[in-house]
């Protein structure tokens, strides 16, 4: 076992940790964000997303990324496949984030917390959602009439009415 003398890390490799003393050292710092990376390989991706450079393409849609190991994952939606199961419903994911995501049906787990009130959700996007409660931002406008709302479902839900194209609505006995 191999100790880092600066953080105390633990490695079971030598070349892990000369990897990792790189991220005391200025030898893969980034000039523009402070950040100190394993690798100057790791350095040139940070560099990439600071310049907006996306040299990776997706040959059925189109969309660029930053880094080789995105574009696979996201190759995933296109192909089917999805090998990310879930042990509890026949279902599955293209990403072990979003099994993770869907195993907080089961678990419960609401790691997203609001400051200002004790609600929490399984979503950073519902937190987010929910913020706007508190700061009465509502970015989602309505064409057709001076209305605006804090989510595009509300906002799409109204719309709705203007299509003619009802929501139904639920009722508790």
């Amino acid at each position: 076992m191999h100790s880092c003398g600066q953080c105390g890390n633990c490695f079971s490799c030598l070349r892990e940790m000369s990897y990792h003393l790189n991220t005391h050292r200025d030898m893969c710092k980034c000039t523009e964000c402070g950040r100190c990376f394993q690798s100057r390989q790791a350095l040139a991706v940070n560099e990439r997303i600071h310049s907006g450079e996306k040299p990776f393409e997706c040959s059925v849609c189109s969309r660029q990324f930053t880094r080789a190991g995105d574009l696979a994952t996201h190759s995933r939606i296109h192909s089917g496949d999805e090998p990310y199961k879930c042990h509890m419903y026949d279902k599955a994911f293209s990403t072990s984030k979003r099994l993770k995501r869907h195993m907080r049906v089961h678990t419960g787990d609401k790691p997203y917390k609001c400051h200002m009130c004790d609600k929490a959700f399984s979503r950073s996007g519902d937190l987010n959602i929910h913020m706007r409660v508190h700061t009465g931002d509502k970015p989602y406008k309505c064409h057709m009439r001076d209305k605006a709302f804090n989510s595009s479902a509300n906002r799409n839900r109204h719309i709705r009415v203007h299509i003619g194209d009802k929501p139904i609505q639920m009722f508790s006995a």
